[in-house]
């Protein structure tokens, strides 16, 4: 049909929706090719899509010196020689068996083989990228011939601006992406988080699947919708997109017994028959519709995982092998090892899936019970501090059992003098385990316009309750860092950190989840909870109640002793 149809099967190719009216595209603002893209403008013409990304993927930034398209007519018969393109052995770094085809003739298959591993020869620094087929079977479909195509791939992998983040070349940088995805997850995909607790034995193995939807499974009109925006805004892409396919899995297939005998061959395949279901633009939408999430989130995300995975020892993948499997993290709970007052086995393994990713792999350790240490409010803050994160878990005299995940040691206190100082991050969730399961997320991050913008020495000194404040609303929401992450951690300016946690000699508070707030008293007996029924929640637990048992559990990693 034109210029770039070598190595594409026609008849595989929904040609219906192809124009033949021949666009241009001239713009060079960023936000206007951004719209462009979402809206599909060049998705519609093959052969303007193919100088699109020909003109999109020239302009990244690269390397120096950087494979061109004349370095792969020089090496392909080298290293390829006179043997079929089918029987060429793959490099450790991609899945032999997700090699897609998508739209290819025969020729386009063999090439993909090709390609992979003159660019093995001309990368060897690339130790995992899985990513790597799709991304070049893709390409094809816009080449003129092997080199361009080749060509293309290399400026992508190439790519040298920090600021631009495009495809995991690293096991290091391709595991914590995966916990970055289930840490997104968590906090944006609730309902869907819920079904993969209950339906999975092992949620973290689920969400590392998670590039596997995209590049792998996905139909070639739907990746290829994808990497029209992928191209234009960046990695955050990825995340937005598949955070949607688990959005309208749960959305289509919550309440169904499943298909199969595991959660992640359901989603696999719902996602390979998504058309049924769900157009590309319907996807893309869905993607573009969560809010609250930033480039600058993901990027304090990806640090966190990538130095939590680089202090256990797992960066690179065991050779000849498959790539070595997360510990489950229910079985980070050890039944015969684990003996809480409060909650059972099960019930930590339930808190245990909210949990930062980073964390997921540790094992609770009992740091503090009433039982044994009493209810001195000093004791607690000694056998507490030096610890980071902590768990709080408290049963009331009336049976109820509610608590806290706490992201920050409790030595921040003393930072505020004698005042009362509050801390935290916008990891920090309050929970109840009785009557009902609950989790109450951070206020800020679902009603960012309720964040209080004052001084810093206000943010310090205010009572929790401040945070539902709409007194003060930020002039320009894209300014505020991650809610996740401590600022101290990342040398952030303190007035950016999160009000959640505050302690005194006289008293602890801990809120601000969804209008949830505990405040408990020095002796550690009586407490009560505070609830804003503008969200309409169930409370924590009595508004007034008497502690029966308090417990505080720590995080010990179980991969360094």
């Amino acid at each position: 049909m034109d210029e770039y149809s070598r190595f594409v099967d026609w008849d595989k190719m929904d040609v219906s929706a192809q124009s033949q009216d021949t666009k241009e595209l001239t713009c060079t603002d960023f936000h206007e090719l951004k719209q462009l893209a979402r809206q599909g403008y060049w998705a519609k013409n093959h052969s303007l899509r193919a100088k699109v990304y020909h003109k999109l993927i020239s302009n990244i930034p690269c390397r120096t010196v950087t494979p061109d398209a004349n370095v792969y007519r020089d090496i392909v018969v080298k290293i390829i020689g006179k043997r079929s393109s089918s029987s060429l052995p793959l490099p450790e770094f991609v899945d032999n068996s997700l090699i897609p085809t998508y739209c290819l003739n025969a020729e386009g298959i063999g090439a993909v083989r090709k390609i992979i591993l003159c660019i093995s020869n001309q990368f060897p620094d690339i130790s995992f990228c899985p990513a790597l087929p799709s991304v070049i079977a893709l390409l094809l479909h816009y080449s003129k011939d092997e080199a361009e195509c080749f060509e293309q791939v290399c400026r992508i992998l190439a790519c040298n601006d920090p600021s631009k983040r495009l495809i995991d070349q690293t096991f290091l940088a391709f595991e914590s992406s995966c916990m970055t995805f289930g840490d997104l997850v968590n906090k944006y995909c609730q309902a869907a988080h819920k079904l993969m607790v209950a339906v999975s034995e092992d949620v973290l193995e689920v969400y590392s699947d998670w590039q596997r939807w995209l590049f792998g499974e996905l139909p070639m009109a739907y990746i290829a919708r994808v990497f029209d925006v992928f191209l234009v805004e960046g990695y955050k892409v990825l995340y937005r997109v598949a955070l949607a396919l688990l959005k309208f899995f749960h959305k289509v297939r919550a309440g169904q017994p499943m298909e199969s005998d595991s959660i992640q061959q359901d989603i696999r395949a719902f996602v390979r028959d998504i058309a049924k279901s769900v157009s590309p633009e319907r996807l893309l939408e869905k993607a573009f519709a969560i809010r609250l999430f930033s480039r600058k989130e993901i990027q304090l995300l990806q640090m966190a995982n990538e130095k939590a995975l680089q202090q256990k020892g797992i960066t690179v993948k065991q050779k000849s092998l498959a790539p070595p499997k997360r510990q489950n993290v229910h079985l980070a709970v050890h039944a015969e090892n684990f003996k809480s007052e409060i909650v059972s086995v099960k019930e930590m393994r339930d808190i245990w899936s909210w949990i930062p990713e980073r964390f997921a792999l540790c094992q609770p350790l009992l740091l503090f019970t009433t039982l044994e240490h009493g209810c001195s409010l000093s004791r607690f803050y000694s056998h507490s501090e030096g610890h980071e994160p902590t768990l709080l878990l408290i049963k009331t005299t009336a049976k109820e059992v509610c608590g806290a995940y706490l992201s920050t040691d409790w030595s921040e206190r003393r930072r505020g003098g004698n005042k009362l100082s509050f801390f935290g991050t916008g990891e920090c969730f309050v929970f109840r385990l009785q009557p009902e399961v609950e989790r109450y997320e951070w206020v800020i991050i679902k009603h960012p316009e309720l964040a209080s913008t004052g001084s810093e020495t206000e943010n310090h000194t205010q009572p929790a309750s401040s945070t539902l404040s709409s007194s003060s609303i930020p002039s320009d929401p894209s300014d505020r860092l991650s809610p996740f992450l401590a600022a101290r951690h990342f040398n952030l300016p303190s007035k950016t950190a999160s009000m959640f946690m505050a302690g005194s000699s006289e008293c602890i508070i801990v809120g601000g989840g969804d209008g949830q707030a505990l405040y408990l008293d020095a002796d550690l007996n009586h407490g009560r909870t505070s609830h804003c029924n503008t969200f309409n929640n169930q409370p924590l637990c009595s508004e007034s109640f008497q502690i029966s048992i308090l417990e505080v559990w720590g995080f010990r990693d179980t991969m360094n002793g």
